[in-house]
C-alpha cells in the first residue's frame, strides 16, 4: 500500500500536578521541604504548598470521549513510498448505529502529493482515493471506532399538585473522573406549559443560587434542580386538553470542563403520568393555613368536569370526627357543560386540634345517578387560641 493513516486526538493540556510535602519548623528537615518547592519550577510562587501548578501536561493518551463534547483529530495521510501520486480526495463520515454524517471540510483533490505527509484537521476519516505515478486510481478506507461514554446521569420525578401545577425535580450526577462547571441547567417547557425555576433564592432585589456562586459539580456527585410548569391561561381552563398532556419539556444541561471545554446535551421529551381525575375533579382555590379550633373559616372549592358529557350535581356535605360543615347539605349546584367548572365557597370548623384532613363531601350526578365521594382534599393545621395562665 503507497499511503498510510496515522490518527491523533486533538485535546487541550492539563495543568500540571504535583504532591507537596511540608513539615513544622521545629521538625528535624526544618525548612528543607519549604526551600525544594520553591525552587521547583513548576508550583506557583507564593502558593507552592497548592497541588496545582504554573506548568501544563501534555495528553500521554487517548483519554475518554463524552457525549455532548467535541471530538477533534489530526489525521495525516502518508506517502510511504518513493513515488508521487496525484488526485488525492479524502472523505471523512461520522457514522453512527442509524446515520451517516459527511464531515469533511472539503470535497477537492489535492493536485500531488510527493514521499511526504499530508495533514488534515478533521473529526474522523472514513476514506481516500488517489492516482498512482502510473495512472492506475487506488482507493481504500479505514475504519476508526472509539467509545463514547454519559458524562452525566440525569434522573426524573414529577409532582402533580392539587391545581393544574407540575413540578419537576431533576436529578444530576458527574459520573465523569473530572470536576464539572455547571454553567446551565434549565428546562424548556411543551407548548402547553410556562415554567419557573425554583433554584434561586432572592435576597432584596437580587436573586442567588441555591448552589452558591461557584456552581461546580465534583466527580459523583449530584445535584437536584426543581421547576414549576403552570399551565398557559389559554390551556388553563380547558380541563380535558390538560388532563391528558403527558409530555412536558426536555432538559438543557451545558458544563464546562478542564480548561473552559464545553459539552452541552439534552434529554428527549419529559414524559409524566397522566393524573386519573375521574368524571369529576374537586380541588381547593383557596384555604388558610392555620385555623382556631372550633371557630368556621371558608374556603373555596373548585369543581371541574373532565368528562364529555353535562352533569347534573347535587352536593352532600357528610360530617366526620373533627371536620364539621356549615351550611346545608343536598344543594342543587346545577348543571356543568364538558369541560367547564365552578367555584364553592363552603364553610368549616375543627373540634380537635393539630393537623386535620378536609374530607365528607359527596357529589352526585342525578344523570346517571352516580356518586363521587372526596376525603382528604386538603390539610389544615388547627390551634387552640386560649392559653392559661398559671398562678
Amino acid at each position: 500500500m503507497i499511503l498510510s493513516f496515522t490518527v491523533m486526538r486533538l485535546t487541550k493540556p492539563t495543568l500540571f500536578t504535583n504532591l507537596p510535602v511540608t513539615c513544622e519548623d521545629r521538625d528535624l528537615p526544618g525548612d528543607l521541604f519549604g526551600q525544594l518547592m520553591r525552587e521547583d519550577p513548576s508550583t506557583i510562587k507564593g502558593a507552592e504548598t497548592l497541588m496545582l501548578g504554573e506548568m501544563l501536561t501534555l495528553p500521554q493518551n487517548f483519554g475518554n470521549i463524552f457525549l455532548g463534547e467535541t471530538f477533534s483529530s489530526y489525521i495525516s495521510v502518508h506517502n510511504d513510498s518513493n513515488q508521487v501520486v496525484k488526485d488525492i480526495l479524502v472523505k471523512a463520515d461520522l457514522q453512527t448505529s442509524s446515520q451517516r454524517l459527511n464531515l469533511s471540510a472539503s470535497n477537492s483533490a489535492v493536485a500531488e502529493l510527493k514521499p511526504e505527509c499530508l495533514p488534515f484537521l478533521l473529526y474522523i476519516l472514513c476514506a481516500v482515493s488517489y492516482t498512482t505515478h502510473y495512472g492506475e486510481k487506488l482507493y481504500f478506507r479505514k475504519f476508526f471506532k472509539f467509545q463514547v461514554l454519559k458524562p452525566l446521569d440525569v434522573k426524573t420525578k414529577f409532582y402533580n399538585a392539587e391545581t393544574d401545577e407540575v413540578f419537576l425535580e431533576a436529578q444530576i450526577q458527574n459520573i465523569t473522573t473530572s470536576p464539572m462547571f455547571m454553567e446551565k441547567v434549565s428546562l424548556e417547557p411543551s407548548m402547553m406549559y410556562n415554567v419557573t425555576e425554583l433554584n434561586m433564592v432572592t435576597s432584596g432585589d437580587q436573586g442567588e443560587s441555591t448552589f452558591g456562586k461557584m456552581s461546580y459539580l465534583q466527580p459523583m456527585d449530584t445535584r437536584q434542580y426543581l421547576y414549576c410548569l403552570k399551565p398557559k391561561p389559554e390551556y388553563a381552563e380547558k380541563a380535558g386538553v390538560i388532563k391528558g398532556v403527558t409530555v412536558i419539556g426536555k432538559l438543557d444541561i451545558v458544563w464546562k470542563t478542564n480548561l473552559g471545554e464545553r459539552g452541552r446535551l439534552q434529554t428527549s421529551q419529559l414524559q409524566r403520568m397522566a393524573p386519573g381525575y375521574g368524571d369529576i375533579r374537586l380541588s381547593l382555590e383557596m384555604i388558610p393555613d392555620t385555623v382556631n379550633l372550633e371557630e368556621p373559616f371558608d374556603i373555596i372549592c373548585k369543581i371541574t368536569n373532565c368528562s364529555e358529557r353535562t352533569m347534573d350535581l347535587v352536593l352532600e356535605m357528610c360530617n366526620t370526627r373533627s371536620i364539621h360543615w356549615c351550611g346545608i347539605s343536598g344543594r342543587q349546584l346545577g348543571k356543568l357543560s364538558p369541560g367547564g367548572f365552578l367555584s364553592l365557597p363552603l364553610t368549616v370548623l375543627s373540634s380537635v386540634q393539630g393537623l386535620q384532613s378536609i374530607s365528607g363531601l359527596r357529589l352526585t350526578d342525578t344523570f346517571l345517578k352516580r356518586t363521587y365521594e372526596y376525603d382528604d382534599i386538603a390539610q389544615v393545621c388547627v390551634v387552640c387560641p386560649f392559653t392559661s395562665n398559671e398562678s
